[in-house]
């Protein structure tokens, strides 16, 4: 009787293995946002609190796992605020995921699993930074992403111009802006406003917290030169492949062994080379598959082969990284390119979703800090999208609201 009992344990463990495997978090691809009737993919959602979006992402398994959310209010540092649950969500979280698709009619087997906000489950009450968690059925994450919710109680002005540094005059932007309360008292906001201004959804890389310079009646003018300040970067690279088995002004070549591939055209450092206007989305991503208006499980996979011709006078102790919106400009091993010493050039083949991508190339130096123009060159005429956070928090108040948001664009700048 004992041994029936151990061998009925062995096999209901055994099913419950073959069912409930762990999801590899490599094999989870195109996370992003999209806001309700656009046609338009990022890993940063910004919006108003009611405002309708969803998150979706594919999972490239044959299994439908059982899949959760759950949703964290923040301060203005990104660190979980002192707000309970029920304070900032209507409803309430750790929901399962009961929307998704398998693909349909492609090489690469994928399960593609969306969730919409607000729902009959979860609606948000309060504004702030947000950060959205996946889960599998036994608590462990396999992802997580950030999401700003605000209030229209405050404009946003924003310009953008050259920068006052001789030095840098050729090279950098510079973001100025004016906030104006419209439904609210800004208290003594020297110390109860806050700002994140960022470029092209790179929200690691943003100036945080800049004090105003001064006040004109109730608006807060920001008119700094250095402290707001951005390397102007370049144009982004691009491709798009929703003809997989096509050519194009930047793919070469394709091939079908397991999945397709197409072969990217070589890149080189634009460093050193005058600025020329390509246009561009600012880093962004979508989704597009040939006849077919079903791209989040009609678009197949296919391994992108990046090429970059080694620049000049690189140094070898500097990695170099294939990013964009499309990855969250994440540095990581999964997105390094590797030297092929007989022709000269870094590679990477990077297995990506059907569509429109922009990309760029950067390079890190050994102390993990990015060289900021170093493949890609920094020019003041780079067209740019700049978003302004604004936070509040009154005296008394337990978390961080955002009050508003200015969007400003580097296509008119001035001096």
């Amino acid at each position: 009787m004992k041994k029936r009992f151990i061998l009925l344990s062995a096999l209901f463990l055994s099913f419950k293995f073959i069912f409930s495997q762990s999801i590899n978090p490599d094999h989870v691809k195109s996370i992003s946002f999209q806001k309700q009737n656009e046609n338009k993919y990022s890993n940063l959602f910004v919006g108003t609190i009611n405002e309708r979006f969803s998150l979706s992402f594919d999972v490239l398994s044959g299994l439908e796992h059982d899949l959760y959310y759950v949703i964290e209010h923040c301060d203005f540092d990104w660190e979980k605020s002192q707000l309970i649950k029920s304070e900032y969500i209507q409803g309430f979280d750790d929901v399962k995921i009961d929307n998704y698709s398998s693909s349909f009619n492609t090489y690469q087997i994928y399960t593609n699993y969306n969730i919409s906000f607000p729902n009959s489950n979860t609606s948000f009450k309060k504004s702030g930074n947000y950060i959205i968690k996946i889960v599998d059925e036994y608590g462990d994450e396999i992802f997580r992403r950030k999401f700003i919710l605000y209030e229209n109680l405050v404009t946003v002005q924003t310009e953008i111009k050259r920068s006052r540094e001789i030095e840098f005059i050729n090279e950098k932007q510079v973001v100025n802006f004016e906030i104006n309360p419209i439904n609210i008292q800004l208290n003594n906001p020297s110390r109860t406003v806050k700002v994140k201004v960022f470029k092209n959804n790179e929200l690691n890389y943003s100036v945080d917290n800049i004090k105003p310079q001064y006040n004109m009646g109730r608006k807060l003018i920001y008119k700094y030169d250095k402290e707001l300040s951005f390397w102007g970067g370049n144009e982004y690279l691009f491709f798009e492949n929703k003809f997989v088995r096509n050519t194009s002004i930047n793919i070469r070549g394709f091939d079908l062994e397991d999945i397709y591939s197409n072969f990217l055209y070589e890149d080189f450092s634009r460093k050193n080379r005058k600025y020329t206007y390509n246009p561009d989305i600012n880093g962004g991503f979508l989704f597009n598959v040939n006849n077919s208006s079903n791209a989040e499980f009609e678009a197949d996979y296919v391994n992108i082969h990046f090429y970059l011709q080694k620049p000049q006078a690189f140094d070898s102790e500097n990695k170099i990284y294939v990013v964009g919106d499309f990855n969250n400009y994440e540095i990581s091993d999964e997105y390094l390119m590797e030297y092929n010493s007989r022709y000269n050039l870094f590679e990477l083949v990077l297995k990506l979703k059907q569509g429109f991508y922009n990309y760029k190339y950067i390079a890190v130096n050994k102390e993990k800090k990015i060289i900021h123009g170093e493949i890609s060159g920094n020019f003041d005429e780079t067209e740019n999208e700049y978003n302004v956070i604004v936070y509040y928090r009154n005296y008394g108040e337990r978390f961080d609201r955002v009050v508003g948001v200015g969007k400003g664009l580097s296509q008119f700048i001035t001096n």
